[in-house]
């Protein structure tokens, strides 16, 4: 059973920072698994869930046009927890933010059009709240 724990969300003002993360089942991270795909991925209140970053198990990174220069993704796989940096927060980062895994490499050929589907399994979410 593959289990996602979020932590670290909370209220913060407009330039501030939060770190995210998400301890992940070993399951994962076990070195059986020659591909994997993390990312974190958010939804504001009537808005649909969008990809924010991604990282492999080869550390290749990707990450959304609104938060490059702000946001890292890093992922320790010692402790079976991924990571998503954020600073310089805006308002607009204001959204639940979910951690997500799939045993399949990224699809980085479409990355632009990632969806909540190309993920099987999810953390529960971590709210985050920008004021400004």
């Amino acid at each position: 059973q593959v289990q996602l724990v979020e932590s670290g969300g909370g209220s913060v003002q407009a330039g501030g920072s939060l770190r995210l993360s998400c301890v992940v089942s070993r399951y994962i991270y076990s070195s059986v698994y020659s591909s994997y795909c993390m990312g974190w991925f958010r939804q504001a209140p009537g808005k649909e869930r969008e990809a924010v970053a991604t990282i492999d198990n080869g550390g290749v990174s990707r990450y959304a046009d609104s938060v490059k220069g702000r946001f890292t993704i890093s992922q320790d796989n010692a402790k079976n927890t991924l990571y998503l940096q954020m600073n310089n927060l805006k308002p607009d980062d204001t959204s639940v933010y979910y951690c997500a895994a799939d045993l399949r490499a990224c699809p980085y050929w479409r990355w632009l059009l990632l969806t909540a589907r190309d993920f099987a399994y999810w953390g529960q979410g971590t709210q985050v709240t920008v004021s400004s």
